[in-house]
């Protein structure tokens, strides 16, 4: 069960845009920014709201991708797996980095909520291969050593804040 501040801030990204169905994505995306991920409790009170149905909501959510039902951490590592990725070697980039916060590829979040790790098919940066990207900011030629050393300087800049 969520706190009553998720329907606060739900109110607030609702109040921004009109009671419509074609509301739904914007809608979806805001809350998406707020928390790094779409709490599917969220859903039929947004959906009550446009006038759609829940079962409509929970399809749109879950049919992109780009939305998540899992909580995700402040710092999303997303390893493109492309084939110009692929080939250039992502792979090891992407066991290093597992290694380096215990994940697999059934545990993608740190249990400090501070990284997931993910795979995408294209990051559409393949003359900078192999790539990845964290948060909005791509990162070009990466191999395992510069994958260690990006999760060092993460966590250093954290540990400013």
């Amino acid at each position: 069960m969520l706190d009553s501040s998720f329907y606060t801030k739900a109110d607030e990204i609702l109040s921004k845009h009109p009671a419509q169905e074609r509301s739904l994505i914007p809608i979806l995306h805001e809350i998406q920014e707020s928390y790094n991920y779409v709490p599917v409790e969220l859903l039929p009170y947004i959906a009550k709201h446009i006038g759609i149905s829940e079962t409509k909501a929970y399809s749109v959510a879950s049919f992109y991708e780009r939305f998540s039902f899992e909580p995700k951490g402040k710092y999303i590592i997303r390893v493109c797996d492309g084939t110009a990725c692929h080939v250039r070697q992502s792979l090891p980039v992407l066991e290093r980095l597992r290694a380096e916060l215990n994940l697999s590829d059934k545990k993608h979040t740190t249990d400090d909520m501070l990284f997931t790790v993910e795979t995408v098919s294209c990051l559409g940066a393949c003359s900078l291969a192999p790539a990845l990207m964290v948060n909005d900011h791509v990162h070009p030629a990466m191999t395992p050593d510069k994958a260690t050393k990006l999760l060092q300087d993460l966590r250093e800049e954290e540990a400013k804040s």
